[in-house]
């Protein structure tokens, strides 16, 4: 991958970045070129006056957060390389582990999941939580510093899912380490836009995928027969629905809902499909009005939010938010992605993220394996073992 000239932050100090966003995936491969300018930060309330500001020409690239409230990290560029597809080849990187740490631990990620279930059972009024998404970390630090590009071009070769590698702000927790970045393997779209047409192929709902045939056709059985993973999916698949119906004049789930795989989970999808009823809406804002979806959240989204922010140690900051672009200059068309199975590299440091869906019938041992098994990919991408992520057998729960 080419390198990128010199950069700006947000502070408009000179940097020179290898990478301010690329994507590699089933639709092709797209990458930044020239020099980037800065969006000047905000919430995603009020991003449609920020772009306003940038004018109609030019790229927006970058990524959103999970939480509303919080400061996306979106630039505009001149224009984006597009290519059919690109053999990104590359070998595991590199490195020696220095130490992994789970944050918080299996035991205690259980324990929250308990305590969610606990709340879905006061159904007490009409607010009452039907969903929520927990997360749990895997902290890797290497003996030097993890090789960004190489992470990508690895994740890119499985053509099942849509490699991203989006800059993100340094952090000052970091220092002196800069040049950090959001890198991982999404499996689903959370909407695109060519002319007046948008998708969204919402996944909730997942099995660990097994080396044995007749071991991986009964997870996908059993999946497909879920009565808890159908239940969590449709709670996705409605809300995308309704959100999206005031800005379509037609909205519509043609397939119906059908299983889909990578090469380490299986979970359930609906291709979601509609036609806009003003064409030049642009893809970034329709995405900031979606997101952040049950999928990654839950629902009702503002109280699940509440809650993963009171049960989960670790900020979320850019992890199940969204990364994509929007071209400007083509009425806002473009693609945006969760951002899900990917780590927060910085230097020798990197963050693995995982969620799990906690609906009412869900078993605590059971979301935390699902979650260990989600670090599958990431862990293996960084030359490390699919199954360090999952909690050990001596785990109490």
């Amino acid at each position: 991958m080419n390198s990128i000239s010199t950069l700006y932050d947000i502070g408009e100090q000179p940097r020179a970045l290898s990478t301010v966003f690329a994507l590699s995936g089933p639709r092709g491969y797209i990458r930044t070129d020239g020099r980037a300018e800065p969006v000047p930060r905000g919430r995603l309330d009020d991003l449609p006056e920020r772009l306003a500001r940038m004018g109609s020409e030019g790229v927006i690239v970058g990524a959103l957060p999970f939480f509303r409230k919080a400061q996306d990290y979106l630039w505009k560029v001149p224009t984006v390389s597009r290519y059919p597809g690109e053999a990104l080849l590359s070998d595991p990187p590199a490195i020696t582990l220095k130490e992994m740490r789970a944050e918080p631990s299996p035991a205690l990620y259980a324990a929250s999941v308990g305590h969610a279930l606990n709340i879905m059972d006061r159904r007490q009024n009409d607010d009452a939580l039907e969903k929520v998404v927990l997360a749990r970390t895997l902290v890797v630090e290497a003996d030097d510093t993890i090789p960004q590009d190489a992470v990508f071009r690895r994740i890119a070769q499985d053509d099942s899912i849509t490699a991203f590698h989006v800059m993100l702000p340094d952090d000052l927790r970091r220092h002196p380490f800069t040049g950090r970045a959001l890198i991982g393997a999404t499996p689903e779209l959370l909407l695109e836009k060519t002319g007046g047409r948008i998708e969204s192929h919402p996944l909730a709902g997942s099995a660990r995928r097994m080396a044995d045939p007749d071991l991986d056709r009964q997870a996908r059985d059993g999946l497909a027969q879920s009565a808890k993973d159908q239940r969590e999916h449709a709670i996705v698949v409605e809300y995308i629905l309704d959100t999206l119906a005031p800005y379509c004049s037609t909205l519509g789930c043609p397939q119906g809902t059908a299983l889909t795989s990578t090469r380490s989970m299986w979970h359930l999808g609906t291709l979601i499909t509609g036609e806009l009823r003003d064409p030049d809406t642009p893809s970034v804002l329709l995405a900031a009005a979606l997101h952040p979806t049950p999928a990654v959240c839950g629902l009702p989204c503002e109280r699940a939010a509440n809650l993963i922010g009171q049960l989960e140690p670790v900020e979320r900051d850019f992890y199940a938010g969204a990364v994509g672009w929007s071209d400007l200059g083509q009425g806002g068309d473009g693609a945006w992605y969760v951002a899900i199975r990917c780590a927060d590299i910085c230097g020798p440091f990197a963050r693995l993220y995982a969620g799990a869906g906690i609906v009412p019938g869900s078993d605590p041992r059971a979301e935390a394996a699902e979650t260990g098994a989600k670090f599958g990919a990431m862990l293996q991408v960084l030359g490390l073992s699919s199954d360090a992520g999952m909690p050990p057998e001596t785990t109490e729960f």
